[in-house]
This record gives structure tokens, sequence and C-alpha cells, in this order.
């Protein structure tokens, strides 16, 4: 009897990290800090004055911003677009293998409305913000990022962070090919839905890795920065 206890207890032990990849609304997230405030977000809209075929066209690289502050509204439409829950059944606003949904959503926040300075998680199952640092870490991003400036001016940084082992330990190592392309996908959602707003912003991938990983504090792989603010002309 003993015997069996001790073999159902392990296949349980060895199952349980497939059943949290399978089930799109258990994510595996990462321990709060010592922070731990958490910010709700205003609902998403989920319908705009500009069609998709519309800000398809228009969509640019934008790398200059006037000195505006984003609004909370906007903010949270820029954070549904990326990785907000879209279904009953807990499914995302873009595609993922599996769903095993490899990354988290970082803001590196300079200018929101109603918003203190800091860095932020986006946690998709409240549509609500972490705070884990107060304060502005723009410009050390900035640095961190080769000093492109517009990392620095834009009133935020949105931060696509992989942790790479949710996908890798279902699908192996190609795997890693699917996360980098959820990173296409999520990136295209952030630059239409800013379009879509009147926002601009650009896919910044040349950065010290460690560097911006320490300021986020985070154990995962960032991959993108999106800058994102009010066009300067």
């Amino acid at each position: 009897m003993l015997r069996k206890v001790a073999y159902l207890t392990m296949v349980m032990v060895l199952l349980l990290p497939l059943l949290l990849v399978f089930r799109p609304d258990l994510g595996i997230e990462p321990t709060k800090t010592e922070s731990g405030e958490v910010v709700p977000l205003p609902e998403p809209r989920l319908r705009g004055e500009m069609s998709v075929e519309e800000a398809i066209a228009r969509r640019r690289s934008v790398r200059s911003y006037v000195d505006e502050p984003l609004t909370l509204e906007e903010l949270s439409q820029l954070l549904w677009a990326a990785q907000g829950i879209t279904s009953s059944k807990g499914y995302r606003s873009a595609p993922s293998a599996g769903p095993t949904y490899p990354f988290e959503v970082y803001l590196v926040v300079g200018k929101v409305e109603g918003l203190k300075p800091g860095i932020y998680r986006y946690v998709p199952g409240e549509h609500a913000l972490e705070m884990l640092k107060l304060g502005d870490y723009r410009k050390e991003l900035q640095r961190a990022c080769f000093d492109q400036e517009w990392v620095g001016n834009a009133p935020i940084n949105i931060v696509l962070v992989a942790f790479y082992g949710r996908t890798t330990e279902v699908y192996g190592e190609r795997g890693v090919r699917y996360v980098h392309m959820e990173a296409g996908h999520i990136g295209q959602n952030i630059y239409l839905q800013a379009t879509a707003l009147g926002l601009g912003t650009v896919a910044v991938g040349a950065f010290n890795d460690e560097w911006v990983a320490s300021i986020l504090g985070t154990d995962g792989n960032p991959l993108y920065i999106f800058p994102v603010g009010v066009p300067d002309g």
C-alpha cells in the first residue's frame, strides 16, 4: 500500500508542470516582490476609431516623442493588445505555441497620468500592474540600450521578457524558435494598437541583455523593448 501511495505521489509531481503548461488559464507567475502593490487598469475597449486595415497602412517606426504623459487608458489598451486575456478559457491577444505563454510584459514608466514612475509587471489575469520598483529608470534603460535616446525620452517602455523553459519543456529545442515567433506576434500587436491610439513606437533589439534584466530585476531573457509616446510631428 505504501509503495502504491509513493508511486502515485511521484506521478503527480511529474505531471504537475505539464498540467500548468497546457491549461491556458493557469499562468506560471513569478514570485511577487517586496513592494507588490497592485494597480488595476481601466477596462480595455473592444472597438476603436481606426480600422485594422488603416492601422496596418499607417504603421511606422517612430523614434521622436513630444514631452507629454500617456493616459492610464492608453496604457491599459497597449498592455491588453500585447498580452491581454481575450476569452473565458484564458487565451490571450497574441498566439502562443501550446499555448505555453512564455512572455512576461514589464513596463518602465516615466510619465503616465495617475501612475508613479517605476518598474511594473503586467498581470494578464487581473488586467493590472504589479509594482516592482519605484523611480524613473528610463535613462538607465537608455544606457543599457547603447544610448538610444528614444528609450530615455519616451514616457514608457514596454519590455518583453522570455522564459524559454515554459515552451521548451513541451517542444524541446524547437521551442526556442516558437518563443521568437511569439515575440513578433506581440510586437506587431503593440505597433498596431499604438498606431490606432495616435501614438508611436519602435522595436528596439539592440541592448545589453544582462543590464536590462538587472534593471527590471528579472531572471528571464529580455528580447524586445518598445518605447511608446505621442509622436513629435
